[in-house]
């Protein structure tokens, strides 16, 4: 429970931080797309690829998000159908909902057409979103 309620907290802080450059400029939102399921998985909601003021980006799962369940389930990039594992932005905190995830420095979001939500204990994609 208490595990639960910092991942809450620090997604509410978290998308805080990041809402104020997206209010400041449209131009902020780099890409965007919608899950389509794969592996025999139901994955749903649209994603978005935000740039941010200080020039780092995130990863923002929208509201509509969903995820029907599955062990160790990741967020990250892909190009062109398959997914890079240097991109993994970290456990998927929740399988609905809002959610952001900060991209470090060292993944440049220009390199990538796709945002995976990976299945890392059997190395299978649960949800692809094309993004343009």
């Amino acid at each position: 429970m208490r595990k639960a309620l910092l991942n809450i907290a620090g997604a509410a802080l978290a998308t805080m931080v990041v809402m104020a450059p997206i209010s400041a400029s449209a131009d902020s939102v780099a890409a965007k797309g919608s899950f389509t399921g794969a592996s025999d998985h139901i994955t749903t909601g649209g994603v978005s690829i935000v740039k941010t003021a200080n020039g780092g980006a995130v990863v923002i799962l929208d509201s509509n998000f969903s995820l029907d369940g599955a062990p160790d389930p990741r967020v990250g990039f892909g190009k062109d159908g398959k997914f890079v594992d240097a991109s993994d932005l970290g456990a998927l905190t929740s399988k609905e909902g809002l959610q952001v995830y900060i991209v470090p420095a060292s993944v440049n979001v220009d390199d990538f057409n796709e945002v995976y939500i990976w299945c890392k204990k059997f190395a299978v994609p649960l949800g692809v979103a094309s993004i343009k």
